[in-house]
């Protein structure tokens, strides 16, 4: 039996990327939804939301392309990220003098990184929804390096404004947590979430 074609919703270069290094090959359709107007109680609840509306709105694009057809078997993975610092949602910032603010606020402290992942089978549509949450701890830098940091222009392209696996890795001093997640994708967490639809982690490695 043919595995299904994985399909990731977001435009995310690190998503792409984890998924890539974990044998998995996916097919990458930007959901171009309007992130602003999705409101949550909670920043956790807020992460899923979000991930869930890109999910939603790339399958339905997929199955309307297939109307008449029945569809193709696949599995739209759709992700978001977002830092919770003193109970606000942090995504990507404004600008550099943004990234420069938050960056003076998370200094020498911790916040949580919530990822909310939606993934759903088609042409079915039965769906799973999770948040995977990691905890950050961040370096006591000074303002020069925070100023360097963000000079390079990474902070700006990323959820809470930091990386691990980049040119923020020195700045995050420890983690608790799945590593992957503050990437922006936890690899456990989709393995049960595609296991729960039926569909092995081993039969989708390339």
């Amino acid at each position: 039996m043919t595995a299904p074609r994985v399909v990731l919703a977001s435009a995310s270069p690190a998503r792409y990327g984890t998924l890539r290094r974990a044998g998995i090959a996916p097919q990458v359709e930007v959901s171009g939804i309007d992130e602003d107007s999705i409101r949550a109680p909670s920043v956790q609840e807020l992460a899923s939301a979000l991930a869930r509306a890109k999910a939603e709105a790339v399958a339905a694009r997929r199955l309307s392309s297939h109307a008449g057809s029945g569809g193709d078997d696949e599995v739209v993975i759709g992700c978001d990220s977002l830092l919770e610092l003193d109970g606000l949602a942090l995504g990507k910032p404004r600008d550099a003098a943004d990234a420069v603010r938050r960056w003076r606020l998370m200094r020498g402290r911790s916040g949580v990184l919530h990822t909310g992942h939606h993934v759903i089978r088609l042409p079915g549509g039965a769906s799973r929804t999770a948040t995977a949450s990691t905890t950050v701890y961040f370096a006591d830098l000074d303002n020069a390096e925070i100023d360097a940091y963000v000079a390079t222009g990474e902070p700006l392209q990323v959820a809470g404004a930091f990386t691990i696996d980049g040119l923020g890795g020195p700045y995050v001093t420890r983690i608790e947590g799945d590593p992957h997640n503050v990437v922006g994708i936890s690899l456990p967490l989709l393995r049960l979430l595609l296991a729960d639809l039926g569909v092995s982690w081993a039969s989708l490695r390339q």
